[in-house]
């Protein structure tokens, strides 16, 4: 996380609900308690810096793009890929067969 990224409980838990990743999933990949990671989502706890660049690293890894603050607008959170290229990666999951090492 760079200095001027900024991640709070409700910017948290919105990039959670974008990206349709349970509590239990995003915790276990920030390395924060559960409980902790819902008390901050609703503002009654704050994490440490080393929590919010774990936690901010987790989301952008299931997919959460945060927007930064600017002339234009103020922070938020969108999804990384758009719609098509969501559909294009579904189609490649869901290609079936057995998984195995790529020779690459």
């Amino acid at each position: 996380m760079r200095d001027d990224e900024i991640i709070d409980g409700p910017l948290a838990r919105a990039a959670r609900a974008l990206v349709r990743v349970s509590a239990k999933d995003v915790a276990f990949k920030a390395q924060i308690d559960k409980t902790e990671l819902k008390s901050f989502e609703k503002g009654r706890e704050d994490l440490t810096e080393q929590q919010e660049s774990r936690l901010f690293e987790a989301l952008e890894g299931y997919g959460a793009r945060f927007v930064r603050d600017d002339d234009t607008g103020g922070y938020g959170v969108r999804l990384k890929f758009n719609r098509a290229k969501v559909r294009a990666i579904e189609r490649w999951e869901d290609e079936g067969g057995l998984p195995g090492d790529d020779d690459v």
